[in-house]
């Protein structure tokens, strides 16, 4: 009974985190395409500086509800998480600036992969602790 009722929980969790973060990836999305132009105008770049800011106020605004409405034990897998994408991210980094002084890559082309692999990183990991150890 104990199980079902977190289970219960779980789920209704992460639904609210669905219906919190549908919004906020259609505004990333936006940015995204906004900033995707390669002459952008001035006009075009005030939008992309407005809805890139828009959306990380909004990712705040998701993982902070997301924080207060997690009990002890999903705030404890959470940060462990974010601790090993943040490791996960600073290492890539390091390897994409040694290849960048080698030649090989552009840092520039590889930053923003390196960093939505970090949040990919961070989501798995929390998704796959919450899965199968509860």
């Amino acid at each position: 009974m104990a199980n079902e009722r977190q289970d219960q929980v779980t789920r209704a969790a992460r639904r609210a985190v669905l219906i919190d973060g549908i919004p906020v990836s259609a505004l990333g999305l936006v940015a995204l395409a906004l900033g995707s132009d390669p002459d952008p105008g001035s006009a075009q770049k005030a939008w992309w500086i407005a809805a890139t800011t828009a959306f990380s106020l909004a990712v705040a605004w998701v993982l902070l509800r997301a924080f207060r409405r997690a009990d002890e034990y999903l705030r404890r897998v959470q940060l462990e998480s974010m601790a090993i994408a943040f490791a996960a991210v600073l290492v890539a980094l390091q390897v994409a600036t040694m290849l960048d002084a080698a030649g090989v890559v552009e840092l520039r082309q590889v930053a923003q992969l390196i960093l939505i692999g970090g949040m990919v990183v961070w989501l798995t990991i929390a998704d796959l602790r919450t899965r199968f150890h509860r």
